[in-house]
């Protein structure tokens, strides 16, 4: 199957030889891969890659979706959307919460929509340059900062990353097997992980990668105790790595311009609710929630005071018809959510 599966990526996909040797090695599996086959040929194919998620105060399990395609010659055919339904049906089987995906192109947005996702990683944009007279600009605090560049693994900048991870409120957290293979990701792409550090730690950690044509240098994960620390931080990569100017994707910011990263979709409606309504005792809601893809999330939910009961039948009063997407944006619409870049 794992060669069957890898041909039709090579068919749907450009990626480099070595970042699909690399992909196959690190993150397919059995247990993840879901598949359609139409004789001795698989058509369509998909991986289900575990990430915990942090939401309502807890961690939660997720699925993300990797590696979607379908082959050429089966297309328009609802081919996708019969293997979605598989993996949905195995994601609810093995307790996931949520199902998370970037989508390739902007038309999967509409897409995925259709199957009960609902964009909710809303990310901006910023450049950062460095000063014009080669200095930092905050005054020196005496502290004996250190610069580091990674390339291989490190258990300190693992669990930097790992803290400050956590302490967003609704976001998709990286194991260290995923920390490995998202350097094994930069070494393809001649990134690194930069950070700064003093007598107590790191303070500082920054995922860089150029483009392309190496020609500008990306940020894509930014994580810092301090903002000086960031700046001087960023300073330092100007200059080791002699860019002027860095481009770096970071959770939206007030009266930033946004661009849409990711999706959701709520796999598991009860223990989602119950963990939901936990966390917002003052609401009250009576939900006639319909599932197309899973008819186990089918039914009625009521929040009351903290708590969520589910009945197959209707109690007396008014109930809000949602689907799955609705109830999914309505959950989220109020959360600030946080997908890394450095997924695959």
């Amino acid at each position: 199957m794992r060669e069957k599966v890898r041909k039709l990526w090579k068919l749907c996909f450009s990626d480099s030889k070595e970042f699909v040797d690399m992909y196959f090695h690190l993150r397919y599996n059995s247990e993840v891969n879901v598949a359609i086959e139409s004789g001795d040929e698989v058509i369509a194919a998909l991986q289900m890659l575990p990430y915990p998620m942090t939401f309502c105060g807890s961690e939660v399990p997720t699925a993300y979706v990797s590696g979607a395609c379908t082959h050429p010659d089966y297309r328009s055919r609802g081919v996708m959307r019969e293997l979605l339904s598989q993996a949905f049906g195995r994601m609810y089987r093995n307790d996931v919460a949520f199902s998370t995906l970037i989508p390739a192109e902007p038309w999967l947005f509409d897409y995925y929509a259709r199957m009960g996702y609902v964009t909710a990683f809303h990310y901006g944009q910023r450049t950062f340059h460095l000063p014009a007279d080669g200095k930092d600009t905050f005054p020196p605090t005496g502290i004996a900062w250190q610069f580091q560049t990674f390339t291989d693994y490190s258990e300190d900048a693992y669990q930097y990353l790992n803290r400050k991870m956590q302490e967003r409120p609704c976001c998709l957290q990286h194991t260290e097997g995923d920390f490995r293979v998202i350097l094994a990701d930069l070494n393809l792409s001649e990134g690194y992980i930069f950070t700064l550090s003093n007598e107590l730690g790191i303070s500082a950690l920054a995922i860089a990668y150029p483009d392309e044509n190496l020609s500008v240098l990306h940020i894509g994960e930014l994580l810092s105790d301090t903002p000086e620390a960031e700046h001087l931080l960023l300073t330092h990569i100007c200059r080791r790595m002699q860019a002027e100017t860095l481009h770096i994707t970071q959770p939206l910011m007030k009266d930033q311009s946004a661009f849409n990263l990711g999706m959701i979709r709520i796999i598991q409606a009860k223990p989602v609710l119950q963990l939901y309504a936990v966390t917002h005792p003052e609401e009250e809601m009576n939900i006639d929630l319909v599932d197309e893809q899973l008819s186990a999330n089918n039914g009625y939910y009521y929040l009351n005071k903290g708590k969520c009961m589910y009945s197959h039948r209707r109690i007396p009063g008014a109930h809000e018809r949602l689907t799955i997407g609705q109830l999914t944006e309505k959950i989220f619409s109020g959360e600030k959510a946080y997908m890394s870049l450095m997924l695959n």
